[in-house]
């Protein structure tokens, strides 16, 4: 029986001290979550965030006018199906979950709360991070013109844990001559429903799984004489794609691609389009490309306002692989064992192109260092769990598991403390903080801006730290690993 059989894609969550993986979890929600986008006008979905034993959500909130010019806020929501508690009634496993969304004008008094309440069911057994599948919630909301906070909580009456998102909804007021844009939101349609409804993508990730995107946007207030020219561009952002470098390599130069993390100031422009609009009120536009190739891309659109004026929306997203943040093909649990092989090693690995063949090549790899069928299952369960955790924690424009705090975070999991300064992280394992064996400090070489929206935390190396990290990957392949941690 293959070792990958039982732990193909699985994870088990109940490894981890609770109260520091708690801790060390709010401090990055804290550093990474909180703040959207570094422009306001640039919408960048979801982040993961990843609590242990809450439910995971998604949402996102676009304000648009109706036909008849109705003000709505569309509010879609995503619940991830394996972060919740089900109970098994008459062979049919549910989970009760109450959805409450409220929406708050920003420069007004109007409210609104809405409670909904629905029986998730779902035939996954096993571990609570295995799937990936999310129950969505779509919902069209009537408010008037203006500017909301969109507040919606999602409540597991199984455990009494809740998790809370919070997004922006802009609705102009069809009253007023002006010209607007508005949010731009991006759909997907997927591969096995080609000729079915494109659905709401609410997160910056986007699943290589999908068969085609889609962006829509709404142009109001168009009553000028001349025609309205809505332009729009389809760009790609280089970025560093690859795994972190050892611990006791040299640090990265600050010329190099992965010191830099990703260039937004030079994009590759993948599509420009101009409509011209002759006709008033509320026009809707939407924008429709196949699958894009892996990578950070931006969707923006702008036009001239009476004034004059430059309006700008944008939709930023990144292609990654097919189950992320889960990894469950051959292909997504052989990328992250670099941790773990040598170089070539790896890379003789990855050339092998059938699946079946790599899959068999990976079992090979657990059982002739570990030995034991058995604990190398365990090994395996929770070295994916690592992989999977890291990928909610800290994606960015990269994969979270290629991210130097998603190496140290799966080769020697929490930190015990974190202590966070201006542009720079420490990490540690140990009561004595000044131990160098137990310490990591990262630094971050830019601050969060409109031309780098992302924390790109770098390790401090040192060549002192081969014989650190040799000594833990030989727990990992010994199975050591399973008693001692670090």
């Amino acid at each position: 029986m293959s070792l990958l059989a039982d732990n193909f894609g699985y994870m088990n969550t109940n490894t981890h001290n609770t109260l520091f993986s708690i801790l060390f979890i709010l401090l990055i929600v804290y550093a990474t979550g909180c703040v959207r986008s570094a422009n306001p006008d640039v919408e960048r979905g979801s982040f993961f965030y990843f609590q242990d034993g809450y439910p995971e959500v998604r949402m996102s909130s676009i304000g648009f006018l109706s036909e008849d010019d109705k003000a709505l806020i569309n509010v879609t929501t995503d619940v991830v199906l394996g972060s919740l508690i089900y109970s098994t009634i008459d062979d049919v496993r549910k989970a009760e979950v109450t959805l409450e969304i409220r929406i708050l004008e920003k420069d007004g008094d109007f409210s609104k709360d809405i409670q909904r309440s629905f029986s998730v069911q779902s035939d996954f057994e096993g571990s609570s991070t295995l799937s990936q599948d999310v129950f969505t919630h779509d919902e069209d909301i009537e408010v008037q013109p203006g500017r909301f906070s969109v507040q919606v909580s999602v409540l597991d009456r199984s455990s009494g844990k809740a998790s809370t998102r919070e997004s922006e909804a802009i609705i102009p007021d069809p009253e007023k001559p002006e010209i607007n844009l508005t949010t731009v939101r991006l759909l997907g349609k997927g591969v096995e429903d080609p000729d079915g409804p494109f659905f709401p993508i609410t997160t910056y990730t986007v699943s290589s799984a999908l068969d085609s995107l889609m962006f829509t946007f709404q142009v109001t207030n168009n009553d000028m004489e001349d025609p309205l020219e809505v332009r729009s561009r389809l760009l790609k952002f280089n970025s560093d794609t690859t795994a972190a470098r050892p611990m006791n390599y040299n640090n990265y130069s600050p010329s190099t691609m992965p010191y830099i993390g990703v260039d937004m100031r030079n994009p590759e422009e993948i599509d420009a389009t101009t409509r011209r609009l002759d006709q008033p009120g509320s026009v809707l536009i939407d924008f429709k490309y196949e699958l894009l190739n892996r990578g950070n891309y931006r969707f923006e659109v702008e036009t001239t306002d009476e004034n004059g004026d430059r309006l700008y929306k944008a939709r930023d997203f990144a292609i990654k692989s097919e189950n992320y943040p889960a990894v469950v093909s051959p292909r997504e649990l052989a990328e992250p064992l670099i941790y773990l092989m040598g170089r070539r090693d790896h890379e003789r690995m990855m050339q092998i192109e059938d699946p079946d063949s790599l899959k068999e090549a990976i079992d090979r790899f657990w059982l002739s260092n570990i030995g034991n069928a058995n604990q190398a299952r365990s090994v395996i369960s929770l070295y994916y769990e690592r992989v999977e955790q890291a990928n909610k924690q800290f994606t960015t424009f990269k994969e979270g598991w290629k991210t130097d705090l998603g190496m140290m975070y799966i080769l020697f999991g929490p930190p015990w403390y974190v202590d966070r300064y201006l542009n720079t992280m420490v990490w540690s394992y140990s009561y004595d903080r000044t131990d160098p064996r137990y310490n990591y400090t990262f630094e971050r070489p830019n601050m969060r801006n409109e031309y780098f929206p992302f924390d790109n935390y770098l390790l401090q190396r040192n060549q002192g730290y081969f014989n650190v990290q040799y000594r833990q990957i030989q727990l990992w392949l010994s199975g050591g690993i399973l008693t001692t941690r670090i």
